[in-house]
């Protein structure tokens, strides 16, 4: 498997995937520039983390904009798989590959900690290696993490089992206490109806080594790596 890691200006996590893939996990891996229309021919899409264009307007609302968001448009729609991590999550969202908005979180204050979360669904490339109800521990760092979306796209999300994770206490129950920034039903990754693209407000590569006190990102990171194209 090949991961094209997107370059945005001001992104800020974009070399902490790149490693996390490449060194890490021990895939091919290549750093995409915005500007560009060429996805190198990877497997796999990783938008991620950071403040693109300074968050200005919305956090993602310009990025949705760049030229390599038209191919990765191109690319999920053919089947390609893609993760957004973080602002990567609002770029899909903006860029309409999800479902749902990211709003500012609850206390109106940045949030930098580790949470835990509940996998709810391993039907999907992104956790078929998991088990469903495992609970992980992955660190937050966003200031724009309040998932929203209307009611039909809410039990839309719950029919098709598209909602992947969910902010829980370390025994795995989902509580008001759990939800660091106000997520509608503590929703903290969703999936497109393909189940292909998939948008997470923690961050997996920053839980990826022991060196960073944490590993349970890796299992998703792994997971992905693992993939085939017949999943998709």
């Amino acid at each position: 498997m090949k991961f094209g890691v997107i370059i945005f200006p001001g992104s800020n996590c974009d070399h902490d995937a790149y490693w996390a893939f490449k060194e890490v996990c021990g895939q091919p891996a290549a750093l995409l520039w915005h500007d560009s229309h060429d996805l190198e021919n990877s497997d796999v899409i990783v938008v991620p983390g950071g403040f693109s264009y300074g968050d200005y307007l919305r956090t993602g609302a310009i990025a949705r904009f760049s030229p390599i968001m038209e191919s990765v448009r191109k690319f999920a729609a053919a089947g390609g798989l893609v993760i957004g991590i973080c602002n990567g999550f609002q770029i899909l969202c903006e860029a309409k590959l999800l479902p749902g908005v990211l709003l500012r979180n609850k206390t109106l204050k940045y949030i930098c900690k580790p949470v835990h979360l509940r996998v709810e669904n391993t039907d999907t490339p992104f956790t078929h290696s998991l088990t469903k109800g495992e609970v992980l521990e992955i660190p937050i760092g966003h200031g724009d993490g309040n998932y929203f979306c209307d009611d039909a796209t809410l039990s839309q999300l719950n029919r098709n089992q598209q909602v992947i994770f969910r902010y829980a206490t370390p025994s795995g129950e989902v509580t008001p206490e759990a939800n660091p920034n106000g997520s509608l039903e503590n929703i903290a990754g969703v999936c497109n109806e393909g189940r292909n693209v998939l948008g997470m407000m923690p961050h997996p590569e920053r839980a990826s080594e022991d060196l960073l006190g944490m590993k349970d990102g890796l299992k998703i990171l792994q997971a992905l790596a693992g993939s085939t194209t017949s999943m998709r």
